[in-house]
């Protein structure tokens, strides 16, 4: 089997990404693994994306600090763009040995509007993606 030793943990800043990390971390705990806390600012002006960046390095932080206190190995990742480019050159950059991020269950109509970058991945990386989805 497989062991997952560095963990890479999409990071959207909304509110399914608390359920997220609880099950990341329980994972990473069995495992032994560092999690890397990634988030793509997406921004269209220099005042949002100062605000933004902001707003995800104090998110980020308690996730850290959370995580650190758990006895989790944490590193945290800003990066700034198209979210689904900046987290395939990210897999890219570095060894990641699995990809972890919430499924949103969008509706067909927001998939065909909005794009789904979990789809993106799946076509793009070589590493397993594993997708968490909150029941509601």
């Amino acid at each position: 089997m497989k062991v997952y030793r560095e963990i890479l943990v999409a990071i959207d800043c909304s509110p399914v990404d608390d359920f997220l990390v609880e099950q990341v971390s329980a994972l990473a705990l069995q495992l032994g693994a560092t999690l890397h806390l990634l988030h793509v600012v997406h921004s269209h002006t220099l005042d949002q994306e100062r605000f933004l960046r902001s707003e995800t390095t104090r998110i980020l932080d308690q996730y850290r600090q959370k995580l650190e206190a758990e006895g989790i190995g944490v590193r945290v990742v800003i990066r700034s763009g198209e979210p689904e480019q900046e987290i395939l050159r990210e897999i890219e950059e570095r060894h990641y040995d699995l990809v972890a991020m919430a499924a949103h269950g969008h509706s067909l109509p927001e998939r065909i509007l909005f794009g789904s970058v979990s789809r993106t991945l799946r076509q793009n990386i070589s590493i397993p993606l594993l997708l968490i989805k909150q029941d509601r």
